[in-house]
């Protein structure tokens, strides 16, 4: 572009000049010894110019000089003279043209290559397109052959989905029978032969006593158990739950703290190989979902584990085989946790859209959504008669909701900064939350209040639980420090850094003994409680966000932010 600008230029220049040339310009001879002069001057000949003036101006003086003789200078050496300049000017605007043409040439050549360059890629579009064509008609005509036999399979379900309807209405008819039957036995019944219900009550009870005394000696014996325990026996002049507070009528009422976990048999059933942290290994590998997995929850009594992921999606599979039986979508958000009921028939989800769904799984479907947090939920957990659930969120709070009533019954405020986990102690009102100020916390479910407060962590604390004889407490911080807790005493009973990587989530096995940690480098770490030794647990590709145990402690399990599941046994 600026060869041909010059190119431009040059010839408007040019053209300028022949105008200027075309117009009528007076010319005056030039003299002989003027032209000599001027010739001697241009070539720098100072001598022999002033000899010649010195010569001429004596011969003139003299009048050896005529005028008539001397003239002019012939037209010729005038016109010779400027075809000269002329021709250096032609020969300059060459050079110029010459060049401009060079850079033309050059990109001409770059201009032709960028077009074979278009050429072939124009080329390769297309054929990607007619390939692609060809694949979508060979879909086409593949999906087109399952039409058969997805309208088979649908004609089969209409008729599985009747068949259900009929045995339905027959298995309620027979039920109406049978009610029906019962109350026509039981107004047949003399009611002289039906044993009055006190009697009935204290007869297994005077059959049972013996020689111990009666129920009072086992009544006496069991308040010494909970005594042994350090668990207070129940007063109802200090239950908090018999204060009068304004209630809903449908609202459902705690149940006392005098009942002791069923589990704890399971403690003593261990066996000692599993309790050892070495030993371990993977058993199955499940791709669960394309997103990170973000928690997982085990059923209370059957080998099935839900998963939950940052895809909104959450999944219930069989372990240890990996077989897929539910899946569930609603939240409109990633999914941060989920927890089963006690009685296994329902699931708790939270999500980063700030709710709580309860999803009833004989329907198939959500039943119950609870709106309140004004940030994410971070975790959830069922008390254990299933009537309430706990949940904490990033806006530092944690809330208790009532699913009878379908409300939030208490909002525990305490905490300054996010709630990041939350649980219940079994068969107790007791609440334990951490929090990412750094500090553990135990509330009182009854009155919305905070009990104690566990002060050591030095980062935010990401998860923290009970063991199963709920006596001790395991937190892990974003630092990978992992410490237990005497609740009793209120302090620190060890201290073990795994980092320095984060650790997300910590959690006892049955016998309390071990500890898996899921670890931020990838590795779900073992930290054994008798030796203060941690080993690793090496298989996933990201990092490990949750770890739990099934409900026979058989399997460990650990889900990863590379979106699969691990089982190690």
């Amino acid at each position: 572009m600026k060869a041909i600008s010059e190119q431009t230029d040059n010839t408007q220049a040019a053209d300028q000049r022949a105008a200027l040339a075309k117009q009528p310009v007076s010319h005056k001879p030039e003299a002989v010894d003027d032209f000599l002069r001027n010739f001697l001057i241009k070539m720098g000949m100072s001598k022999t110019l002033d000899c010649f003036q010195t010569e001429w101006y004596e011969m003139t003086y003299r009048g050896l000089l005529n005028a008539e003789q001397v003239g002019f200078v012939p037209d010729v050496y005038s016109h010779n003279q400027h075809l000269e300049n002329e021709i250096k000017s032609l020969k300059k605007e060459q050079g110029t043209y010459k060049r401009a043409a060079l850079k033309a040439g050059d990109v001409l050549v770059k201009l032709r290559k960028e077009r074979d360059f278009h050429r072939m890629q124009h080329k390769r579009v297309v054929q990607e397109k007619n390939r692609l064509i060809s694949d979508i008609k060979r879909l086409k005509k593949h999906y087109a052959s399952y039409e058969p036999a997805l309208r088979q399979l649908q004609d089969k379900y209409k008729t599985a989905l009747k068949h259900k309807m009929l045995t339905s209405l027959e298995r309620d008819r027979a039920a109406g029978q049978i009610t029906g039957l019962q109350a026509t036995l039981r107004n047949i019944q003399p009611e002289q032969q039906m044993p009055p219900l006190s009697t009935a009550i204290q007869r297994p009870c005077r059959e049972a006593s013996g020689a111990q005394g009666g129920c009072r000696q086992k009544q006496e014996s069991r308040e010494k158990m909970l005594l042994t325990d350090l668990v207070a026996p129940y007063d109802p002049a200090k239950d908090p739950t018999k204060q009068t507070v304004n209630k809903y009528p449908d609202d459902s009422e705690f149940p006392l703290d005098t009942r002791v976990n069923p589990n704890l048999a399971q403690v003593k059933g261990q066996a000692s190989h599993v309790t050892r942290s070495s030993g371990y290994r993977l058993t199955n590998t499940l791709k669960v979902h394309e997103l990170a997995v973000s928690s997982l929850a085990a059923h209370p009594r059957k080998q099935i584990v839900v998963t939950t992921s940052d895809d909104c999606h959450w999944k219930m599979w069989s372990v240890p085989n990996g077989d897929i039986i539910m899946a569930g979508e609603g939240h409109s958000d990633w999914l941060s946790s989920c927890c089963f009921h006690p009685e296994g028939n329902k699931l708790a989800t939270t999500s980063g859209d700030t709710t709580v769904k309860i999803w009833d799984f004989s329907k198939g479907e959500c039943v119950l959504t609870f709106e309140g947090h004004t940030h994410a939920v971070w975790g959830c957990s069922w008390h254990s008669c299933g009537d309430f659930l706990a949940s904490c969120s990033m806006d530092n709070t944690s809330k208790i909701w009532d699913l009878n009533s379908k409300r939030c019954r208490y909002t525990l405020r305490g905490h300054a900064d996010s709630v990041n986990s939350v649980e219940f102690l079994p068969f107790s009102n007791t609440l334990l939350t951490s929090s990412a100020d750094k500090t553990l916390s135990l509330w009182d479910a009854r009155t919305g209040l905070c009990a104690q407060t566990f002060y050591g962590h030095l980062h935010s604390c990401n998860h923290a639980t009970f063991n199963l004889t709920g006596d001790t407490v395991v937190s892990c911080d974003s630092y990978g420090v992992v410490k237990l807790w005497d609740v009793r005493k209120v302090a620190a009973m060890l201290t073990v850094d795994t980092g320095p990587h984060p650790s997300n989530c910590a959690t006892f096995d049955l016998s309390g003994r071990l500890v898996a940690i899921a670890s931020n480098d990838g590795a779900v770490k073992l930290l054994d409680l008798a030796s203060g030794q941690v080993s690793s647990l090496l298989g996933h590709e990201d990092a490990v966000q949750s770890v739990i145990y099934d409900c026979k402690g058989e399997f460990l399990l650990s889900g990863s932010s590379d979106g699969t599941v691990q089982i190690w046994s």
